[in-house]
C-alpha cells in the first residue's frame, strides 16, 4: 500500500484557514491497537468547537458566534485550555465518528476483528469504569478525517447490519452522547421528555433513543423541521425559542443552553432531571437557584460515557430498533464546505464525510 494517505489536518485554533488537506504517513497499528480503513466519518459540533478553542473558559459565546468571529479575523488565538482535556495536540487529524474496515492488527488484539466492518467508541475511560477520567479520539489523538486511523482494539465494535457506511458513520459521537445522557437520566416509559435542538445530530439521536425506551417525547426545533423530527419518533414538536409550560416534563435533554436555559429548567416537574452534554447556544446561562432546589431537580452533566452505552447501541442497531438520518454526504476534501453547511443549521440529522 502507499506510504501516505489523504487527511484533513487541523493546524490549530482558528477559522477554516486552519483546515488543510494533506498527504501524511499511513499509521501502523502498535501493541493493543488496530488500524481501520475509514469508510465514513460523521461531522459533529465538537470538531468545530475544538478547532475554535470554544471549550476555553475565556469563551462565553455560542458556537455560531465563535465561528463567525473566527471568520471575521485573520488573527488566530491559540488557547491552551480550548480542548476537552489537556492542551489539544496540534496539528491534529480530527473526526470523532468512524465507520471502517479493520485491516491491520497490533499485538494482543482480537484476530476476529480483521476484515470486519466496525464503529469506534470515541470516548475511552483510560483508568477503568470506576474513574471518570477519559480521552477522546480526534480531541486527544488523531481521528477519522483520513483514509486510515489507529485506535485501541478495546474500543472497536463489529456491527452486523444492512446499513450504509454513511449511516454507521453517523452513529458514534451523537448516539453515544445521547444514549449516555438518557442512561444517566434514567429515562423510562412513564417519562415526559423535552429534547432541545432536536433536529441536530445529538438531538435527533436523543429523540429516537428516548422514544425507544417508551418515553413521551416532545421535540424543540424550527417549525420548518417539525415534520422531520416527528418522523424520527417525537410525539409533539414545539417552536425553537418558545417557552414550554412550567413543570410539564420529567426530563429535559438540553445541549443548547444559552438564553433558553431558564425556561427549560422551569419546565421540569418536581423531582425531575435536567441532563446536558453541550451548550451550542451559549455556555453562560441565568440560573435561578430557587427553581433548582425548591423543586428537588437533579442536574446531570455528561461527558464520560458509561460502560453499557456503546454495547447497547450496537444491540439496538443489530435488532433494527434505531436508524440515523443522514442529511448529506461530502467527499473528505470538501470538509470546509461540509462544516460551513453544518453551521448554517438548515439540515436535519447528520452530515458525513467519505474519504
Amino acid at each position: 500500500m502507499s506510504a501516505t494517505m489523504t487527511a484533513a489536518v487541523t493546524l490549530g485554533n482558528g477559522g477554516f484557514e486552519m483546515l488543510e488537506i494533506q498527504q501524511v504517513p499511513v499509521p501502523f497499528a502498535g501493541p493493543g491497537e488496530v488500524r481501520i480503513k475509514v469508510l465514513a466519518a460523521g461531522v459533529n459540533n465538537t470538531e468545530i468547537n475544538t478547532r475554535l478553542g470554544w471549550y476555553s473558559a475565556e469563551v462565553t459565546s455560542s458556537t455560531d458566534a465563535s465561528a463567525s468571529a473566527a471568520a471575521d479575523t485573520d488573527e488566530s488565538v491559540q488557547r491552551a485550555d480550548g480542548g476537552w482535556n489537556e492542551a489539544t495536540p496540534w496539528p491534529l487529524i480530527q473526526g470523532t465518528d468512524c465507520c471502517g474496515i479493520v485491516d491491520e492488527l497490533g499485538a494482543g488484539t482480537d484476530a476476529a476483528l480483521l476484515g470486519r466492518r466496525v464503529i469506534v467508541r470515541a470516548c475511552i475511560r483510560v483508568n477503568g469504569w470506576d474513574s471518570l477520567e477519559n480521552v477522546w479520539m480526534a480531541s486527544d489523538f488523531n481521528g477519522a478525517f483520513a483514509e486510515y486511523v489507529t485506535v485501541p482494539g478495546s474500543e472497536v465494535f463489529a456491527v452486523d447490519c444492512d446499513w450504509t457506511d454513511a449511516e454507521l458513520g453517523a452513529i458514534p459521537c451523537a448516539y453515544g452522547t445521547a444514549e449516555n445522557m438518557i442512561h444517566r437520566a434514567r429515562v423510562g416509559p412513564n417519562d415526559r421528555v423535552l429534547v432541545t435542538g432536536a433536529s441536530g445530530g445529538t438531538g435527533s439521536a436523543s429523540v429516537q433513543l428516548a422514544r425507544r425506551r417508551g418515553a413521551h417525547v416532545v421535540a424543540m426545533a424550527s417549525a420548518s423541521k417539525f415534520d422531520a423530527v416527528l418522523g424520527l419518533g417525537a410525539h409533539n414538536a414545539i417552536q425553537r425559542g418558545e417557552s414550554p409550560a412550567p413543570q410539564s416534563f420529567d426530563v429535559v435533554i438540553d445541549n443548547v443552553a444559552g438564553p433558553g436555559f431558564p425556561a427549560a429548567l422551569d419546565s421540569i416537574k418536581r423531582g425531575g432531571r435536567y441532563v446536558s452534554s453541550g451548550a451550542i447556544g451559549g455556555p453562560i446561562v441565568d440560573l435561578d437557584m430557587r427553581t433548582f432546589y425548591l423543586r428537588d431537580i437533579q442536574m446531570i452533566g455528561c461527558t464520560a460515557w458509561d460502560e453499557p452505552v456503546f454495547p447497547d447501541l450496537v444491540g439496538y442497531i443489530e435488532r433494527g430498533e434505531i436508524r440515523p438520518l443522514v442529511a448529506k454526504t461530502f467527499p473528505l476534501r470538501e470538509i470546509v464546505q461540509a462544516q460551513t453547511e453544518f453551521l448554517a443549521k438548515t439540515h436535519v440529522g447528520k452530515f458525513v464525510l467519505i474519504p
